[in-house]
């Protein structure tokens, strides 16, 4: 039984004083008069609570905004233009003189049939990460540039085993040639191995 009725019941089957009734089931006594006076207003409609919801939306486009946006949906659509919220915002509040929020007017095309939801977005449990079967089956190279404090700029190459994630060799310099790439690399060759493939920037 709902602490609604049972404060009813024990107000008007069993007369007890709102004071009571309160300190029985721990309640404020003005929300027992509140419900008293629902009670012998309304009937059995106090044993539920009321909705929250706003008796009015003060914030709601008018209708003729409802028809404008429509209207520029379909002129936009028609003239082959992008038709969608920012655009329509764009139309609104140069041509027309009003303010309406891309979210309010994403909302209103959707009401009217006029746009289906956005396309989720692809989930990360999905991608497949590329992860090489073997040890040295596939090297890395990666390029970083990377501000000093002194502002400087230093750019740093990273060779990396694929299988193991492991960063076989790391070192910066001033600028990055191709002759360094090859030094990096069979540095890192001469003390891992030589791989099977690299896949390089």
């Amino acid at each position: 039984m709902s602490k609604r009725r049972l404060v009813i019941t024990a107000l008007f089957i069993e007369e007890q004083t709102v004071a009571e009734v309160g300190a029985r089931y721990g309640v404020h006594r003005s929300w027992v008069y509140r419900l008293k006076a629902r009670y012998e207003t309304e009937g059995e409609a106090a044993f539920e609570p009321r909705s929250r919801r706003a008796h009015r939306s003060p914030a709601a486009i008018s209708d003729t905004t409802v028809e404008l946006i429509v209207r520029l949906r379909k002129q936009l659509t028609e003239s082959g233009l992008d038709a969608g919220p920012d655009t329509i915002a764009w139309h609104l509040t140069h041509h027309h003189h009003l303010t309406v929020s891309v979210s309010t007017i994403a909302r209103t095309l959707a009401r009217q049939a006029l746009a289906g939801p956005e396309p989720k977005k692809r989930p990360k449990a999905s991608y497949i990460r590329f992860v090489a079967e073997q040890p040295n089956e596939c090297w890395q190279s990666d390029l970083t540039h990377y501000p000093l404090a002194d502002g400087t700029d230093v750019e740093i190459i990273t060779w990396l085993d694929d299988h193991s994630r492991y960063a076989l060799h790391v070192s910066a310099h001033a600028t990055i040639t191709a002759d360094i790439v090859v030094d990096t690399f069979h540095k890192a060759a001469a003390q891992h191995g030589y791989p099977a493939s690299t896949l390089t920037d």
